[in-house]
């Protein structure tokens, strides 16, 4: 097990190298064929560590590949923690991965950046998983760390562009605050666990549940409150939360293939693994839980708003993305964890489905991006139509797709929560679904029906995507549509997380709902008398009205609540205040150090003012060299009687 777990993480390893050091002399299409295989072999060897762990129960398996360092009597580690919840997360990135790194065959085949591009998803894929098989809080961390930096390089992997630069360093900002609350979080583990170690902290953890910590003057926190919530931060950073979302919608500068791989599947999604990782803790502390409960109920509300006025077809998907991480974080919240897991696995099936269908049409397009120039592309993109329906019904949870079981069962867990903020979630998470509808269906209808919106050019050349673009299409969307069926009874309500997940028993929404779950068909057929369809059906007709029937009638709801409608432009004022506050703040301060200290007091008082001073000095005392003798020799008298004043002074005291 423990060679096959390290193969599985250095395959695309290997393939990042190869194509990094060597892609000018392998060529584009060795390149491909190199990281391709890479990754390809390591979701074959996942999909045999989830064999062996999930259907043929073997036990967790917990070992240390290498000693790093040991400092202080603490041993820094590299090792593997294999149970039911890793095998998950290893078989969801290294399939997307593979379904990006084939679709990109296609979609980069005349960048200049080709090989460039394959070295640093294959990257990515490796850190990825690094994160999620790690056993201790180091390892963790460097996971956690590399994928930022590889997303920092993917994001602004079209270095020329303006747009991109401010895209990246965004993210890389954004993500270091996060990071900050994380290091505090793993800092305070360190010093009151004596280890980073899983097993060993989450052993002890019972045992410091009523300890406390002074932060600052003499008040007194939870440890178990201040550590979550630290850890929390870094969540809200990596798997963008308000307020730490502003990065996500700008990160769609790069190319689409690693919005789907980064900003669907996979790095998004390392903050909701990371809080399920850490459920021991978090069961500690119903403040905690609260605050994650609140912040993805208002992310899961306010940034679906934001995806109904939208044009550009992948932020569309983008501010989906920020909704649907809001759903999974609400049900971490609530301590159903298990539906949080399943959300992310059945989310990051239908969300790539729906990013790489949105670089198909881009592609036909001839990359123009904007919803208000297309129309009617079914007739002539009728793979790509067809995929991306599939991939919206899913996310919009239409009865037996894959986000029809995942969605309701998080609605129906806050609802049963008795964590403080679940009435407030509850009713976010409900209407968000009529939200999620409507800016889904918005998308499908003014893309790809009604009529052509397009300029000649763009008509006359339009056609399906080739096969090694809509192929991975076609993969994603099997699972987009059977996954909650095959995984609604198994991986929520069953033992499938076994010891991998911890719930407290007065917070087991989860186990309470168990006993309502009497199969698939039962549940798809009360799914269909509950709010949730009915709101997404009415998503559905309502976009369908005012998109097709009267698209007259959106221009006229924007001039009538045109203040409303500002405000959603302006995405809630957010990167306004943060190029105010933060980024001109910054500049304002460093103009004043630079102003008063630097030109002041450096330049004007310590450099010049020096000289300024010998200046001085030296006229001073060239007055005293007049060249005379007599001022000379009158000086030496003065000198003389100063001395014997000084002299019959000490003599008579």
């Amino acid at each position: 097990m423990k060679e096959l777990c390290l193969a599985i993480v250095l395959a695309p390893l290997a393939g990042a190298i190869a194509a990094g050091l060597f892609g000018r002399v392998l060529g584009r299409s060795l390149t491909h064929w190199v990281t391709i295989l890479g990754v390809g072999a390591a979701f074959v060897m996942s999909c045999m560590v989830f064999n062996d762990i999930v259907i043929n129960g073997m036990a967790a398996q917990n070992f240390t590949l290498y000693q790093w360092l040991q400092s202080g009597g603490v041993d820094f580690k590299v090792g593997f923690l294999i149970d039911p919840l890793t095998v998950t997360m290893m078989v969801v990135v290294t399939f997307v991965s593979w379904m990006v790194h084939i679709y990109t065959i296609g979609y980069m085949h005349d960048d200049p950046g080709y090989q460039r591009f394959f070295s640093y998803i294959s990257l990515f894929t490796f850190a990825m998983l690094m994160l999620v098989m790690s056993n201790n809080f180091l390892q963790l961390f460097f996971g956690w760390e590399a994928v930022g930096l590889v997303s920092y390089l993917l994001i602004g992997f079209w270095f020329k562009r303006d747009t991109a630069i401010y895209a990246n360093l965004k993210a890389f900002l954004v993500n270091r605050v996060g990071d900050f609350g994380f290091l505090l979080g793993i800092a305070a583990v360190l010093m009151y666990f004596g280890s980073l170690d899983y097993a060993e902290v989450f052993a002890k953890a019972p045992t410091l549940a009523d300890a406390t910590i002074n932060v600052w003057g003499s008040q007194q926190w939870s440890l178990m409150t201040f550590t979550c919530l630290c850890l929390f931060v870094g969540a809200m950073g990596k798997s963008a939360q308000v307020p730490l979302h502003v990065w996500l919608p700008d990160s769609m500068e790069g190319p689409t293939p690693i919005s789907a791989l980064i900003h669907a599947a996979t790095m998004v999604t390392a903050g909701i693994f990371m809080v399920s990782r850490m459920s021991p803790l978090f069961e500690l502390s119903t403040t905690a839980l609260s605050v994650v409960m609140l912040i993805g109920a208002t992310t899961a509300f306010f940034m679906g708003l934001l995806g109904l006025v939208q044009n550009d077809i992948k932020r569309v998907v983008a501010y989906s993305t920020l909704s649907q991480l809001g759903y999974m974080t609400v049900a971490l919240g609530a301590s159903a964890y298990a539906a949080a897991i399943f959300h992310l696995f059945t989310h990051a099936f239908f969300k790539a489905l729906l990013f790489l269908a949105a670089g198909s049409v881009i592609i036909g397009m001839h990359h123009d991006q904007d919803m208000r120039n297309m129309g009617g592309l079914r007739r002539h993109m009728p793979i790509t139509w067809l995929t991306c329906l599939i991939g919206s019904l899913a996310l919009i949870g239409f009865p037996g797709t894959a986000g029809f079981f995942s969605k309701d069962i998080i609605i129906e867990a806050v609802k049963a929560s008795t964590t403080p903020g679940a009435g407030i979630a509850y009713w976010a998470c409900l209407i968000g679904v009529f939200i999620t509808a409507l800016y889904s269906f918005r998308l499908v209808f003014l893309v790809f029906h009604g009529k052509e919106r397009m300029d000649h050019h763009t008509r006359e050349h339009l056609h399906e995507s080739p096969a090694v673009v809509w192929v991975p299409l076609v993969a994603l969307a099997g699972p987009s549509l059977a996954a909650g069926v095959l995984g609604a009874g198994s991986m929520v309500f069953g033992d499938y997380f076994g010891t991998a997940i911890a719930v407290a028993a007065d917070h087991d929404v989860i186990g309470g709902l168990a006993s309502h779950w009497h199969g698939v068909i039962p549940f798809i057929t009360h799914g269909m008398l509950q709010p949730p369809f009915f709101l997404a059906m009415s998503g559905v007709v309502v976009a369908w009205f005012l998109y097709l029937k009267r698209p007259e009638i959106p221009g006229r709801i924007a001039a009538a609540f045109a203040p409303l409608h500002a405000l959603l432009l302006d995405k809630y004022g957010f990167d306004r205040f943060n190029d105010w506050f933060f980024a001109g703040g910054a500049r304002r301060t460093g103009s004043g150090l630079w102003r008063w200290g630097d030109v002041a007091v450096i330049d004007g008082g310590m450099v010049n003012g020096s000289a300024r001073l010998v200046g001085w000095l030296s006229g001073v005392m060239r007055q005293v060299q007049s060249g005379y003798l007599y001022h000379y020799a009158f000086a030496m008298i003065l000198g003389l009687l100063a001395l014997l004043g000084v002299f019959v002074h000490h003599l008579f005291v």
